[in-house]
């Protein structure tokens, strides 16, 4: 299959499923006419092994392959970059980052600070948007930030490319910008970036690597705020530590055998587990359905975890291993969601100012979510 049918079927599938923002009608085109995702994908791409490790996938020797990668789905993104053996960049799955452009609400002649260049595909969609020499972004990796400089002016696109911590870096003569957006998940907003947004200017960024958040600066630029906006995962910020993974910390012992007191099946809902994140950060849960089977997963990146696995009347197996009672904790968690009404995701929203920032639910005068 050549790259013109598979971007019709990437087309269809978008298309069929809804994953377009009827706000933002410029999004569709922009990604699928203007700037062409293939054209700022690197040769090599990494693809998960199904067991153990990122394996490289080079166009020169599998084109089809390569491909398949570069449009793999909606939901998919595409690891341009393994460190340590763990991805360390991407380009962001479609639906998502068409999700992201929305809530940015860009018009043409904006200025755009976007945080995390990578491949430098966003900045391109920033761009085919804003206009020229109107968008500057900031990669700490230079590597990649040369390779997205050449790919943006391939493209004929007039992108600014920095070298430095966006989290960190004042950009003084560039700002203030309109827009600033973040290609990477953060756990504090960083102050630099609202600092450098205009009044009433509008940030979006992936916030604690499962959804992303829009805020909207204060006309003193004394604080901002906003709300989530939808779920997504996102790499961390570079340096940020990532702790170990589920099937390190679970090791080769079995555990213990414990009783679930509460419906583990309430974690394959994400409202609940936005909740969770909110509530209980430092507890990393995933759910796998296999048939009539849900297996979920939970772990603190250390040395607890959890697994069980609960059948369609609801039966659950479940055993935990390490100091820490992690299903008591997320069950514990998910009676503070209910008691609170049980708030989708999108009634949260998060307020920032230079020394605080607060995660709440419905109001921002209703105080913080967290118990």
């Amino acid at each position: 299959m050549d790259l013109d049918d598979r971007r019709r079927e990437f087309a269809e599938l978008m298309d069929g499923r809804g994953l377009w923002p009827a706000d933002s009608p410029w999004v569709r085109r922009v990604v699928l006419e203007e700037v062409p995702r293939h054209r700022f994908a690197p040769d090599r791409l990494w693809r998960w092994n199904g067991h153990d490790a990122y394996v490289p996938v080079d166009r020169a020797r599998d084109q089809d392959a390569w491909a398949g990668l570069v449009y793999a789905g909606p939901e998919d993104s595409t690891v341009i970059q393994v460190l340590d053996g763990l991805p360390s960049s991407s380009l962001s799955c479609v639906a998502v980052v068409a999700d992201m452009l929305d809530s940015l609400v860009l018009e043409p002649g904006h200025r755009v600070l976007e945080c995390g260049t990578g491949a430098g595909w966003n900045a391109a969609l920033l761009a085919a948007r804003a206009g020229g020499g109107l968008v500057t972004s900031v990669e700490v990796d230079a590597g990649l930030a040369a390779a997205a400089g050449r790919r943006l002016a391939a493209a004929g696109l007039d992108v600014t490319v920095h070298v430095g911590d966006a989290g960190t870096a004042l950009r003084p003569g560039c700002a203030p910008f309109d827009r600033v957006i973040a290609t990477y998940a953060v756990e504090r907003i960083p102050w630099a970036w609202i600092e450098q947004t205009a009044p009433g200017g509008r940030l979006v960024t992936p916030w604690g690597r499962l959804g992303h958040i829009a805020l909207t600066v204060a006309p003193d630029r004394r604080s901002a705020e906003g709300w989530v906006q939808g779920l997504g995962l996102f790499m961390p910020s570079r340096g940020t530590a990532q702790g170990r993974a589920f099937h390190a910390v679970r090791g080769g012992g079995p555990g213990r055998a414990v009783r679930a007191e509460w419906d583990l099946r309430a974690l394959a809902d994400a409202h609940p587990l936005f909740a969770l994140r909110v509530s209980h950060p430092g507890i990393r849960i995933t759910t796998t359905a296999a048939g009539t089977d849900l297996t979920v997963r939970l772990h603190d990146g250390e040395r607890s975890w959890a697994e069980a696995v609960v059948d369609a009347t609801g039966a659950t197996t479940a055993y935990e291993g390490g100091p820490r009672r992690l299903l008591a904790e997320a069950g514990a968690g998910l009676r503070h969601w209910e008691a609170r009404g049980a708030p989708p995701l999108w009634d949260f929203g998060m307020t920032v100012t230079p020394d605080s920032q607060t995660v709440w639910a419905g109001s921002a005068q209703n105080g913080p979510y967290a118990p």
